[in-house]
């Protein structure tokens, strides 16, 4: 019996070696034996009704095929091939049976999802084809690891899914346009998005914090100013600010500062043409709940304004204030904050035409003297479309949502959390 496995072991080894050469003519002989040694072998079954397929002999790949599958009935892989010879033999209820199984194996098996796609494309079913395809696309594997064939036939759903998305928005418009005029655009912003996403042209943000996510807190992009009476005596201030923000740029630029300055050891990602640039600079009053003293002197009635204003409290987080200045021709790219316990302002100072920030699915554009707040640790980015430098006043404040006690327990989470790693062992 030892030497009988010893063989087994050898011929398999043999039959691997020889696929990896590329020799078929090598490899076909060896596992042929291996089925004479071992009726059964799962392996030998699917590589010779593999082989069968591709010669066309389609009789004696389902025969093999279907024995691997009773020899190996938890593999995806083997039934997808026994849906494909199916096919070429012109079974489609078999086919169809064939990647239902594989799918009830693993549901993320791409290449059944995207082959049940095609069957029922191919059988008229162009809709049914769509929502699967959609399916595929979100599990398919990176472009560069498929096949050209594949990556055809991937090209080819998106299509479908993208067009049978306008065919659904169109046959639903004149009822849903019909009942949108009993209504003010305000009242259906949260509805046109629940439409987008339903139709598979537009998608929801939600919050990714990179630091700390407070649950049950509302993933509200632009948050209503009427929720904030404070915000008209910041507005109020904005030819005082920018007085002082002026002169602060004409006595030292050097104190504006590259807003990013992360380490070369940390991977860049999108920041790499922004990371310790002036492109993206930054002028500190406070700082992560640290007053600057230098600048807060220059710039007085700018400080002694937003410490009059309830801002964020959070030793060693918060407050942060600072002016931030976007150069011409400058993007900022899509990213996502820190944390949901907090909410940022922007207070516009000098904006050139041509300057816009999206907060998840809306874009606006600044205008000199208006504010507004948003939640930051939803996807979001910025635009200077123009040729001169763009300045907006940034603060953060508390979010809402959370109450006094929430508040304090999250500072103390936050402190204790850093002072254990960066305490000594």
């Amino acid at each position: 019996m030892q030497g009988s496995n010893q063989r087994l072991e050898y011929l398999l080894s043999s039959a691997h070696q020889a696929m990896a050469e590329g020799r078929r003519d090598k490899a076909i002989p060896i596992w042929n034996q291996i089925l004479q040694q071992a009726p059964s072998h799962p392996h030998a079954l699917f590589f010779l009704g593999q082989d069968a397929m591709q010669m066309r002999d389609f009789a004696r790949a389902r025969q093999l095929l279907t024995a691997a599958a009773a020899a190996a009935p938890r593999e995806p892989g083997v039934h997808f091939s026994l849906a494909a010879v199916r096919r070429a033999m012109g079974d489609i209820q078999g086919e169809w049976d064939a990647l239902e199984q594989a799918l009830k194996i693993d549901p993320h098996f791409f290449p059944a999802r995207l082959a049940m796609g095609m069957a029922l494309e191919k059988a008229g079913k162009t809709r049914q084809a769509a929502r699967i395809y959609k399916d595929a696309l979100a599990i398919a594997p990176p472009m560069e690891q498929l096949s050209p064939e594949i990556r055809t036939h991937l090209a080819h759903a998106d299509v479908v899914v993208k067009e049978t998305a306008k065919l659904l928005e169109t046959s639903l418009s004149a009822k849903l346009d019909e009942m949108k005029a009993h209504h003010s655009d305000a009242q259906l912003r949260r509805f046109e998005e629940c439409r987008a996403a339903a139709l598979g042209t537009g998608k929801i943000y939600t919050q990714q914090p990179h630091m700390l996510h407070f649950p049950e807190v509302p993933a509200i992009g632009f948050y209503d100013n009427a929720d904030f009476p404070w915000l008209p005596k910041l507005e109020a201030g904005t030819d005082v600010i920018r007085e002082e923000l002026l002169a602060a740029m004409r006595e030292d630029s050097e104190d504006f500062q590259p807003y990013l300055n992360h380490s070369e050891t940390q991977p860049l990602d999108q920041w790499a043409e922004l990371n310790r640039s002036p492109k993206w600079s930054a002028f500190y009053l406070w700082r992560d709940g640290v007053r600057v003293e230098d600048h807060c002197r220059r710039c007085p009635r700018t400080a002694a304004l937003l410490e009059s204003l309830p801002m964020l409290d959070m030793p060693g987080h918060g407050p942060t204030f600072l002016f931030s200045c976007l150069a011409p021709n400058t993007h900022i790219p899509a990213h996502t904050g820190d944390t949901n316990v907090r909410l940022v302002v922007h207070l516009p100072l000098i904006v050139p035409p041509n300057c816009r920030f999206r907060v998840g699915n809306e874009t606006r554009e600044w205008e000199i003297g208006k504010a507004w707040i948003f939640d930051d640790t939803i996807d979001h980015e910025a635009w200077n479309g123009s040729d001169q430098l763009r300045v907006i006043l940034m603060c953060d404040v508390w979010n809402p949502y959370l109450n006094a006690a929430e508040r304090e327990m999250v500072g103390v989470l936050l402190n204790g959390i850093r002072n254990f790693y960066n305490a000594a062992e």
